[in-house]
């Protein structure tokens, strides 16, 4: 059995999956932003080992929840799961960052530099990255009317490109992305038309580990099957200059 961490998961698709990976007899430690929601996470999913609690919109709350994973460690597999939606405002964070790429991207990357090397990471991002540009030259929306389903959908390709980066460099894990489907959840609206039972099993299918058919990296999938990503997702000279980027932004280095 496994040992996995998921940010994100006091609701939503990170809770569905733990709730999932429980059941399948793994342990499973949540994340929640505050303590309110720590304490809707527990309730949920008394079965989890523990919630940990930290605020990752800004440099140093993601910092603080990479230590609090680190206190519990080592784990099988982490879930980058951490997201806000395609629908937001802009607002910069207290370190003068747009939240959505806070959260979305350099958040995940935080994570994946100070939390001790799992076996397996997984990504998750949107089918709305197909149509992105990474935009790398203007990544903080400086020069840029803001839109936020662009910026949602950007910061869904960082995603795949971070994780198609650390496959590249650190062969020894399996570090995939995939894409859940538009889903009725709070971020996803009532009247999201994909399956929400399909949604969740694929990001603990690949943390699991379990199957043959997931021990792959460099991966790309959308319910439990290979999909093409973005092609500029698999630009070496983009991986490295969004890795680049987000170790100045944040003073951690990927090593």
């Amino acid at each position: 059995m496994a040992r996995i961490f998921i940010s994100g998961s006091s609701a939503g698709l990170g809770l569905m999956a733990g709730q999932l990976l429980a059941e399948q007899g793994h342990k499973v430690v949540l994340h929640a932003r505050n303590e309110a929601r720590a304490a809707d996470a527990r309730r949920e999913l008394p079965a989890a080992e523990a919630v940990i609690t930290g605020d990752l919109e800004t440099i140093a709350g993601a910092r603080a929840v990479a230590g609090q994973v680190n206190a519990l460690g080592p784990f099988d597999a982490v879930i980058h799961n951490a997201a806000v939606g395609y629908r937001e405002d802009k607002h910069l964070t207290a370190d003068g960052l747009p939240h959505v790429f806070a959260i979305n991207t350099l958040a995940a990357y935080i994570l994946t530099a100070l939390i001790g090397l799992p076996k397996r990471l997984v990504y998750l991002s949107s089918g709305m990255h197909h149509h992105a540009r990474a935009h790398l030259d203007d990544i903080l929306w400086e020069r840029r009317p803001w839109v936020g389903s662009t910026a949602y959908a950007e910061s869904k390709l960082h995603d795949v490109l971070l994780a198609f980066a650390v496959a590249r460099l650190r062969p020894e894990v399996h570090s995939n992305a995939l894409e859940p489907g538009w889903v009725p959840t709070k971020m996803g609206g009532p009247g999201a038309p994909d399956d929400l039972d399909q949604a969740h099993r694929t990001q603990a299918w690949l943390a699991a580990g379990e199957d043959p058919a997931a021990d792959v990296t460099a991966s790309y999938f959308y319910h439990l099957k290979p999909r093409q990503p973005n092609p500029q997702a698999r630009d070496t000279a983009v991986q490295d200059r969004l890795l680049a980027i987000c170790a100045e932004v944040s003073g951690v280095k990927l090593a």
